[in-house]
């Protein structure tokens, strides 16, 4: 078996019919996940990638798909599309707003579907306190992982961007702290275990933050830097994730290549780092 070079980390949020930010349609995200099977792509778990990145060989084509927050879309949507093409997901979840209860329908049975809401107002819906209609609940949590579809990690317990509400930064460090502790409790509590897996709020972090995580007994950190290659012996407090378009499997697939290509990939990464630094010059 010819092992990956580089293995690509894609990141998506919400699966919808519902138009909006970071949001890829059910249609297209049906289409992207059919071709990378078709094409013979695995999608590793989160143990997998880890062993990749310590230097253990994976498939030439390997992927890893991450989602982040846990809304009940991934659910309703996501869920089954890779049930039917038999591929897997890392969800990093927003512990404190999960829900509980049964759970609800999902797309392909002869049911009503529950309303989806726009990216937008779910964060609206969220600040209320109303989360039910917008994030999973347990229960659902529970299906998706003994169906195999996904698994889960932490992804903080309230999502907050402690850094841009806290002006004393040693308050900040103790509210980060608590978040990853409350994290940790929350998914030993309901799932029995908890990972080195985390993902960054919003994507940002600080040195003191990485060291932070670290303490809490995570050790790769997800961040949502596009321009970079998840490399064997690559550091795994830097996970390069790209963001997924709401496009066909056309265009992700050209992505997966610039991604994962040994000349091209770093390449591409160089322009569009530089493009970036230009605009933020404007």
């Amino acid at each position: 078996m010819k092992s990956a070079y580089c293995v690509p980390v894609l990141m998506y949020h919400h699966v919808s019919p519902t138009a909006g930010m970071i949001t890829t349609s059910p249609r297209n995200f049906e289409r992207q996940i059919a071709g990378y099977a078709k094409d013979g792509y695995r999608s590793l778990t989160a143990e997998e990638f880890a062993g990749f990145l310590a230097g253990k060989p994976v498939p030439e084509k390997s992927i890893l798909i991450t989602f982040d927050d846990g809304y009940l879309d991934n659910w309703v949507y996501a869920h089954p599309v890779l049930k039917k093409y038999g591929m897997h997901a890392v969800l990093f979840l927003v512990t404190g707003i999960i829900g509980e209860g049964p759970v609800r329908p999902i797309n392909g049975e002869a049911v009503p579907l529950p309303e989806i809401v726009e990216h937008k107002q779910s964060k609206v819906l969220v600040a209320a306190g109303n989360t039910d209609p917008v994030m999973l609940r347990w229960s659902e949590v529970h299906a998706m992982r003994e169906a195999g579809t996904f698994e889960f990690h932490s992804h903080t317990h309230t999502h907050t961007r402690w850094d841009l509400t806290t002006p004393d930064r040693d308050e900040c460090l103790r509210l980060m702290r608590k978040e990853l502790a409350d994290s940790r409790a929350t998914l030993e509590e309901k799932l029995g275990s908890v990972s080195d897996h985390f993902c960054w709020p919003q994507g940002y972090f600080a040195d003191d933050y990485i060291e932070l995580a670290r303490q809490a007994g995570f050790k790769y950190l997800h961040t949502t830097l596009a321009h970079g290659q998840n490399l064997k012996g690559g550091d795994p407090a830097c996970i390069y994730r790209f963001a997924v378009r709401n496009r066909g499997y056309a265009w992700l697939w050209q992505r997966t290549h610039l991604a994962a290509h040994p000349v091209i990939g770093p390449l591409y990464n160089r322009w569009k780092s530089w493009k970036k630094s230009m605009r933020k010059k404007v």
